[in-house]
């Protein structure tokens, strides 16, 4: 288990939220986002807090992480950076990746950074390309040198950072085995994916979902709205046990059922609550899970 997991892991064992633990250590909420993410580790200090604040040793907090898989943990790489100083709207376009993050930091850059443990010809076989246009930032990843999608599904990463004080409303597009949405807060994301595979944590705003491919949505930390538009498409959104939210159904034949710990449930949303989980389309079907898994 990677420091980022065990960190995470004990922190929801002991029924705290980023907020509180930032406010017990002292950083931001982005700090502990970023070292749950696998973005960063803590200095020493930090670590030193933390080990005291859950009564664990720094050995363990830290054990098996020099082998674990973080993103820095890649033989190869290529960074793209652009100095942002205002609110934009971003349209973006990534095409395929094994796995694609994007979250928010409290900076002045957008970072777009692709990895690989396998293509050591990645700086020169992909372009990141940001065009700057008043409100808005388009980024555009390319591939040259007659690499395949298929190959950059195998094998390319893809992290991108948003500086938090300038996101306004975001477009994105990928094809990627995973695709996972951290630490943001903006008016709205219309994701446009091939995956079947969505992470959404600390996210608040509205997040609208554009895939026909059966999904699995991992939902947390969430305050406001998931739009999810299917045709003909059966899909599964796992949501916290205490999260409140109410449940709306539109389009042509779509219907919404639940699950509590892996078996079939009444219906447990709330009429009128704040968040909520809608879904759109034509003849698809949402699960909305709680609890554990079966098995």
């Amino acid at each position: 288990m990677t420091f980022a997991e065990k960190l995470k892991s004990i922190r929801k064992q002991a029924s705290l939220s980023q907020e509180q633990l930032a406010e017990k250590l002292g950083v931001s909420r982005q700090a502990v986002t970023k070292w749950e993410t696998n973005a960063g580790i803590p200095d020493i200090e930090n670590i030193m807090a933390i080990s005291a604040l859950f009564d664990i040793s720094i050995d363990e907090l830290l054990s098996n992480e020099m082998g674990a898989k973080k993103p820095t943990d890649y033989l190869f790489e290529s960074v793209t950076e652009y100095d942002i100083n205002e609110p934009k709207r971003y349209d973006m376009k990534f095409g395929g990746a094994k796995r694609f993050m994007m979250y928010g930091y409290e900076g002045e850059k957008i970072r777009v950074r692709l990895v690989s443990n396998t293509l050591s010809t990645l700086q020169n076989d992909f372009k990141v390309k940001i065009d700057d246009t008043r409100k808005r930032i388009d980024v555009d990843v390319k591939r040259k040198n007659g690499v395949l999608e298929a190959t950059a599904k195998e094998a390319v990463c893809i992290f991108l950072q948003i500086p938090s004080p300038y996101i306004g409303k975001i477009e994105c597009s990928a094809n990627a085995e995973t695709v996972e949405i951290r630490s943001l807060e903006c008016d709205s994301i219309e994701l446009d994916v091939k995956t079947s595979n969505i992470v959404l944590e600390d996210i608040s705003g509205m997040v609208e979902i554009n895939c026909n491919l059966d999904l699995n949505v991992v939902c947390d930390s969430f305050n406001g709205e998931v739009a999810i538009n299917q045709v003909s498409a059966t899909s599964k959104i796992h949501i916290p046990e205490d999260m409140v939210f109410t449940a709306v159904s539109k389009g042509i034949g779509t219907s919404i059922t639940y699950e509590k710990d892996g078996q079939q449930a009444e219906r447990f949303d709330t009429p009128d609550a704040e968040n909520i989980i809608e879904l759109n389309g034509i003849k698809s079907e949402l699960v909305i899970c709680t609890g554990k898994e079966k098995g």
